[in-house]
């Protein structure tokens, strides 16, 4: 068993406070696997409920005071998987909160959702102040290097940007099945929330917006282009890149800018968050000696990596790319508390100097080249 980084935090705050506990996360990313550990831990008298199954619906929905007590009662802590699912759940846990713990023995509420889609507002709304909020991403490489150094990890790197780090992937050790299972997740799991709640008109052209993405990481992205080549109005197109992000499928960067004479900063950049998934949607699977790809890999590889810890080390950061008129540019930059940090991502040759522009423009910034040999102090 894999230990994830988020094991303490959820721990120590299910049990040291009163707040519900949201783990988001994509579908197939171990949410349910993790929860269970989580409960296996805490040790309380549980009441777990899958709600992709009616069962409990009507009780979990109803807004009842009376009806919720009684599904809890002789229960320390409640476990909702894929809660999305059930009507006015965020409701019906401030009730649940509210209500319950006044009583002595306060109830712990774990609740998972596989898209923000039809749960993020609704709880967002209802549990101000009673909530706090996870994000489970697929493995992250500070989990998967527990126990092996340096050398061992860096010799994972090539596998790992081609079949991803989705929990069963990864642990699968056959080539072939480690793509059919790709090859499910990507036609069955991937979309399924965005699908069914969003009612989409053309759902085929979801997969067709993905697979040009796909060919396009690292690179800026023309919205006008996407519509031409889908032949579906640019509104419909932002609609479904929103969507694909609040599922967790892809994340975008905009352009840095504080001089707009200079820089650019209209288009964007869309990375996935599992390169499995990524090079599933366009069937290419071959390792790096036949790919012209590898520095695109790298850069979403790197940056999906960085995102992860930023998250689990509960870092807050503003993220973009950089890039003037006069191709001056760097692939990746944060803003953290008031202070710019400029980085370049390079999987072979090292760029050790920083565009001039961007140290005349920026005098307090910092700069770095991210390549294989200091990627771990990167990430960890």
């Amino acid at each position: 068993m894999i230990s994830r980084k988020l094991t303490k935090t959820l721990s120590q705050k299910l049990k040291n406070s009163d707040k519900v506990v949201v783990l988001y996360g994509a579908r197939q990313t171990g949410k349910t696997t993790f929860a269970n550990q989580i409960i296996k831990e805490l040790n309380l008298k549980t009441l777990k409920v899958n709600a992709d199954l009616a069962l409990y619906h009507d009780v979990l929905s109803s807004k009842d005071s009376t009806k919720l007590a009684a599904l809890v009662a002789g229960y320390e802590m409640l476990f909702i998987d894929e809660a999305q699912r059930i009507q006015n759940i965020g409701l019906n846990l401030k009730i649940l909160t509210d209500e319950i713990n006044t009583q002595n023995t306060p109830l712990k509420i774990l609740v998972t959702g596989s898209s923000s889609l039809g749960i993020a507002q609704n709880i967002s709304e209802a549990l101000t102040g009673r909530k706090q909020v996870y994000h489970l991403f697929p493995f992250s490489i500070q989990e998967i290097s527990l126990g092996k150094n340096p050398f061992e990890v860096s010799n994972m790197f090539e596998e790992l940007m081609i079949y991803g780090l989705y929990p069963e992937v990864f642990t699968t050790k056959n080539r072939q099945q480690k793509i059919e299972l790709l090859t499910e997740i990507t036609s069955s799991y991937l979309y399924k929330d965005v699908l069914e709640l969003a009612n989409l008109r053309h759902p085929r052209k979801l997969r067709q917006l993905l697979q040009l993405l796909a060919f396009q990481i690292g690179s800026e992205v023309s919205i006008a282009e996407l519509s031409q080549n889908l032949k579906i109005n640019q509104e419909t197109v932002e609609r479904y890149l929103d969507l694909l992000e609040k599922s967790f499928v892809i994340f975008r960067l905009s352009g840095f800018s504080r001089n707009l004479r200079k820089e650019i900063s209209k288009r964007d950049k869309f990375y996935f968050y599992d390169l499995g998934i990524r090079n599933s949607l366009i069937e290419n699977y071959n390792y790096f000696d036949k790919r012209n790809d590898v520095g695109h890999l790298w850069e979403n590889f790197v940056i999906s990596e960085r995102i992860k810890y930023l998250e689990y080390n509960n870092i807050r950061a503003n993220k973009y790319f950089w890039r003037t008129y006069t191709s001056a540019e760097l692939d990746y930059v944060e803003e953290r508390n008031g202070v710019l940090y400029g980085f370049e991502i390079k999987y072979s040759k090292p760029k050790n100097k920083a565009p001039k522009t961007w140290i005349e423009t920026y005098k307090n910034a910092t700069y770095q080249c991210v390549t294989r040999s200091n990627f771990l102090d990167f990430i960890q």
